[in-house]
């Protein structure tokens, strides 16, 4: 029988996210062929999987009757199969099953077909007592306790709690033209103070919306970024794109008033909107990020113009990367507590000249 295209286009998705060279925004191109309706289906489902992973695999183990080692094509749709019937009201709990077990026969995992559809039939909407809050808020405990330490227990949950929800949009209306950007993010560049002929760095500028904020000040820019592919979609706000890596010395003669280093970090501020973070962080991965992050603040550092002013920024929430790396002037939002996304920033200022 034909599948739908939206779970089609998630099941796609997921497994290609699964595989972990995929982001799950990947979602945005592999649906653009869709009609709106299954295009927002699709969304939906892959979005809800990544975020809801803990609970729909405690699940699976639940109605099999015991855990066991499946492939992952299998999990895949029983983990949508699930997400559907327990989650999203509006779909026929027939449908979820039927097409979750055509799902594993296209995989060709045929012989799985018969234990999937076993599984499927018997979910229901009963309260599930989670035996562990890993698996309540579907979220690895060393993230739990790592903010628990740092925030408290009830920040904590609610960090947790908020990237189970779909994240509010925002879209800020500015002179290149409206941009949707999480209001956490827009919080960033007015900490620069950035005035008109001002020399302004954007030292990982891509994908463009902050140096876009800042050109609105008739600042004069300089945007960079490790990656082409990704720099080069700034070509329309700016003909000064440079590519490098800014953990290298940086090649410039001059010094800048301002500089923005937005570094790359572990994301963990932007769960919400990206779940897979949760299930691919590692807690090694923390340490070669903040040496990373450490390189671009000090080498950006050396390129401020006396009196200038320096921000560093992550959509962060682990000291290693925050007030480990920067700590002047700092400024954090936490998901479930401040709107939109969880940000930091350290607000670095330069001593004037003697000349000044």
């Amino acid at each position: 029988m034909p599948i739908a295209p939206a779970r089609v286009a998630a099941f796609d998705i997921l497994q290609l996210v699964e595989s972990g060279g995929y982001a799950s925004d990947l979602l945005l191109s592999r649906t653009a062929d869709l009609e709106s309706r299954d295009a927002g289906l699709a969304s939906e489902i892959v979005f809800g999987v990544l975020r809801y992973r803990a609970q729909l695999d405690f699940l699976i183990a639940h109605y099999a009757g015991r855990s066991r080692k499946l492939d992952a094509e299998v999990r895949t749709a029983l983990r949508m199969g699930i997400y559907q019937i327990r989650y999203l009201e509006r779909i026929p709990p027939h449908a979820a099953v039927k097409e979750s077990v055509e799902l594993v026969k296209r995989a060709r995992k045929t012989s799985a077909a018969g234990f999937a559809n076993a599984v499927l039939r018997q979910v229901d909407r009963d309260p599930i007592l989670w035996p562990t809050r890993e698996i309540e808020y579907s979220c690895p405990e060393w993230l739990l306790a790592r903010w628990q330490h740092a925030y408290g227990e009830s920040a904590a949950l609610g960090i947790a709690r908020a990237a189970l929800q779909e994240p509010e949009k925002y879209v800020r209306i500015g002179a290149a033209g409206d941009r949707t950007q999480d209001i956490g993010s827009q919080s960033i560049v007015p900490l620069l103070d950035l005035q008109p002929g001002h020399r302004f760095l954007d030292l990982c500028a891509a994908p463009g919306n902050k140096t876009a904020q800042a050109l609105e000040a008739g600042v004069h820019v300089v945007a960079c970024d490790l990656h082409f592919h990704r720099l080069v979609q700034l070509k329309p706000l700016t003909p000064n794109l440079v590519v490098l890596d800014g953990t290298d010395p940086l090649p410039f003669a001059s010094r800048f008033d301002r500089i923005l280093v937005d570094a790359p970090c572990s994301g963990t501020g932007t769960l919400g909107r990206n779940p897979e973070i949760k299930w691919r962080l590692k807690p090694e991965d923390l340490a070669d990020l903040h040496a990373r992050q450490s390189a671009l603040l000090a080498n950006a550092l050396a390129l401020l113009a006396p009196g200038g002013t320096l921000v560093y920024s992550t959509c962060s929430l682990e000291p290693e990367e925050n007030e480990q790396v920067a700590s002047q002037g700092r400024i954090q939002r936490l998901p479930g507590i401040d709107a939109g996304d969880g940000f930091y920033a350290a607000v670095i200022k330069s001593e004037a000249s003697v000349n000044d």
